[in-house]
């Protein structure tokens, strides 16, 4: 199947066939003269009156989006913001790409959707707005990395981020008389400790597929090598040289889960462990909000992941969540970058954190909920790694092969055998998805 840079390209040489050469005269370039006047004038007229549309890849978020679209429409009542928010939205934004119906501004995460629109070409280049100064640099280089050949300019300014690692119920902990690990090994000495005296140390819910990669996206960014992404890409390594040791403690893990992890959805796993049915949970921020419409006085907190007796290597799993782009064929472009420019400000970024849950990409603008406190240091001094299936071609699927060895781990199979496939199967699906 053809790539979306390709048909991209079809349609691109469809729709420079239909314009006719211009020749070298004078005439000519007057009129690429007057052309370029009026491009300026509505290029300006375009910040003063326009109707965008804000293409977000994430549903949950239209509420806020909208409600700060209109604080902004109040400020600039001739430029007028429509949210879309589709189900299945990156479905939906590569079927318009192959349309060249590109939205005027798009909010989605710094994940591989985001690196086919920016490797297609059809974002604006905001390197050199103002604001750009007042991002933290550890998202910017998130940007870098998962762009065509690392192209370092920002196609994308990072906005909101999240985290990922070990939720945590305080209660339990101070009950239990035990301490948040920043080793493995004393990451496991807890969970054997729990489990002694009673309690399950960790609610898992892999019957959502999507969550049986939480506990990957925690460990793998400590524990494999480096250049791990970049070598994979280019065919160099394979996870089964490599990942041996992040299967081997996943399987741990899943040993101190409750039994019927594998039958236990993310709303029944989300309600057990609100009600203090676990210890722990493997999953997000964005969690959260979940637990607390449950027991709004849920005692709860967050650490990161430690998947290393090293602890300077125990990264927080923090990618970016929400970017803002703007189409570079937008009509109204001036106006698409001034609405960017306001959703940066600090006031409005503190505004769509604290509605989220989430952390801030904004320099200063910090997330106060106590739920997060345990995490907001290392995000505050960038200990951070991106989540690595960012990463990962789009088609991809390591959420349902790590669902299927969470499956099999259940049901009995030879440890070794089960990572054997594992991998095997994590290498085959992977070369089958990277294809240019």
């Amino acid at each position: 199947m053809k790539s979306l840079k390709r048909v991209l390209a079809v349609l691109m040489a469809a729709a420079m066939s239909a314009v006719p050469l211009a020749g070298c005269s004078a005439g000519n370039s007057a009129a690429e003269s007057t052309g370029s006047a009026a491009s300026a004038a509505t290029s300006s007229a375009s910040a003063q009156a326009a109707s965008l549309e804000l293409f977000s890849t994430k549903t949950e978020n239209a509420k806020i989006l909208k409600t700060l679209a209109d604080e902004f429409h109040t400020q600039n009542p001739s430029i007028t913001i429509t949210i879309s928010s589709p189900q299945d939205a990156g479905t939906v934004l590569k079927t318009r790409l192959t349309k060249n119906d590109i939205p005027d501004i798009l909010a989605m995460g710094g994940d591989a959707t985001y690196t086919e629109v920016q490797s297609a070409g059809v974002l604006e280049d905001l390197s050199q707005e103002s604001y750009v100064s007042d991002i933290q640099d550890s998202y910017k280089q998130m940007i870098y990395n998962v762009q065509q050949d690392k192209e370092q300019k920002l196609y994308g300014i990072p906005y909101a981020t999240n985290a990922s690692g070990v939720l945590y119920n305080e209660d339990i902990f101070q009950k239990s008389g035990v301490q948040v690990p920043t080793t493995w090994d004393a990451f496991m000495t807890l969970c054997k400790t729990l489990k002694s005296s009673g309690i399950t140390p960790f609610e898992l819910t892999f019957k959502d597929s999507w969550t049986a990669l939480c506990p990957w996206n925690s460990m793998a960014p400590d524990l494999q090598p480096d250049n791990f992404t970049s070598d994979r890409l280019a065919g160099k390594t394979t996870f089964a040289a490599t990942h041996q040791e992040v299967a081997q403690k996943y399987l741990q893990v899943l040993s101190y889960a409750q039994k019927d992890y594998m039958g236990t959805t993310y709303a029944d796993g989300n309600t057990a462990f609100a009600e203090g049915k676990a210890a722990m949970m493997i999953n997000g921020n964005w969690a959260i909000s979940e637990f607390k419409k449950v027991n709004a006085n849920f005692n709860v907190n967050l650490f990161a992941f430690p998947a290393s007796n090293d602890s300077s290597k125990n990264y927080v799993t923090s990618g970016v969540d929400v970017l803002l782009a703007v189409s570079n064929d937008s009509p109204s472009k001036d106006a698409a970058k001034k609405f960017v420019s306001f959703m940066v400000q600090p006031e409005n970024a503190q505004k769509y954190i604290q509605d989220q849950f989430a952390f801030s990409a904004v320099k200063g603008v910090e997330q106060s909920d106590k739920t997060v406190a345990g995490v907001k240091e290392d995000i505050a001094n960038g200990k951070v790694a991106n989540f690595p299936d960012h990463y990962y071609p789009s088609g991809f699927d390591l959420a349902s092969l790590a669902q299927n060895f969470g499956k099999n781990a259940a049901a009995g199979m030879d440890a070794n055998k089960n990572i054997a496939d594992f991998l095997k199967q994590c290498d085959q699906k992977y070369d089958a998805a990277n294809v240019s």
